[in-house]
């Protein structure tokens, strides 16, 4: 059974939503809503389904996110999935974009791990890297609160040493969520305060450490010099570490976020990706980008400004929050 038929199949049945599935229902409205506002106007605007309408759907496509690579690959497979169908009218062809959008998500993220992976001994290190604005130390945050509910003794590393306010910024979650900081002062070496976190978690036994770093140097260069520098400092004192190199991204950014994750991926082994703000964007498309043009897995998703609003990343409810109501369900 494919995704969209699993997806359908749990429409149709009378459990009630989880919170998590309302999380998801709430945090996609934009972008189902943004998806869905222009694929009726792409039927208003079609009387039949001939090349124009596939040039049009293409461009719609690259407009909701989903990556420039992507969309051409898929109005290519759907040219030949409405010919193989049949479809003519509006309303099939409209079933058979859904259908294949939705197993789309489901085919590109096929064996993809979305778990957060901890050490078998000793403390694990998260490390957070991305541009700044995208929502690190938001997340770096909340991350710690859900742990810490979790019964994990956690600390928090501000190695985001250069930009102004960051340092405060990261030991005003510390607070908030009662959860130590290792800080240094503004403009200090970030990879000494990493080796401090580091040390301070092995001396006193804390299961998790998440390093938030900074995003912005004096260019690419140095900012990946110093990210290197810092995993360098994390493996000597803990050989399997880091565990996560979490690269987190501004999802209200669109086709930006995808060319940072490029950049990034380019330089420094991503383990994940964090899609923050998701709630505030029409572009939740961007997710099906990242998976077929990165191959790099989604591992959490802001929904929402709550501290619980960070949520793990579950495939197949993203795809039926961002998909709800686009899905026919015949009684």
């Amino acid at each position: 059974m494919g995704l969209f038929d699993a997806i359908k199949k749990a429409f149709t049945g009378d459990e009630p939503e989880t919170p998590e599935e309302n999380k998801y229902d709430e945090g996609l409205e934009k972008s189902r809503s943004s998806f869905g506002e222009k694929l009726n106007a792409l039927f208003a605007n079609f009387r039949s389904v001939d090349e124009d309408f596939f040039d049009n759907l293409e461009e719609m496509l690259i407009e909701s996110d989903v990556g420039f690579e992507t969309a051409v690959k898929l109005s290519d497979d759907l040219r030949e999935e409405v010919k193989l169908k049949n479809a003519k009218d509006p309303k099939a062809v409209s079933r058979v974009i859904v259908e294949k959008l939705v197993d789309m998500y489901g085919d590109a993220g096929k064996d993809e791990d979305n778990a957060l992976h901890f050490a078998e001994s000793g403390p694990s290190v998260f490390l957070f890297v991305g541009v700044n604005g995208a929502g690190k130390t938001t997340t770096v945050g909340k991350l710690a609160h859900q742990l810490k509910e979790e019964g994990k003794r956690v600390l928090l590393v501000a190695a985001d040493t250069f930009r102004a306010g960051a340092i405060q910024q990261l030991q005003e979650w510390g607070r908030r969520v009662d959860v130590p900081v290792v800080a240094t002062k503004e403009g200090g070496d970030p990879a000494a305060v990493v080796f401090d976190g580091v040390k301070r978690a092995k001396d006193e036994q804390f299961d998790v450490v998440l390093v938030d770093t900074a995003g912005r140097l004096q260019n690419k260069v140095n900012l990946m010099n110093e990210l290197n520098k810092i995993k360098r400092v994390i493996v000597r004192e803990l050989p399997d570490a880091p565990q996560e190199v979490l690269l987190v991204l501004d999802a209200t950014t669109g086709q930006n976020a995808l060319n940072q994750a490029k950049e990034f991926n380019q330089t420094t082994k991503i383990t994940g990706i964090v899609l923050t703000k998701l709630d505030g964007s029409g572009k939740g498309g961007i997710v099906l980008a990242i998976r077929n043009e990165l191959h790099v897995p989604v591992k959490l998703v802001g929904l929402g400004e709550k501290m619980d609003d960070l949520q793990a990343f579950d495939p197949t409810k993203f795809v039926a929050g961002l998909f709800k109501g686009l899905i026919k369900v015949e009684a």
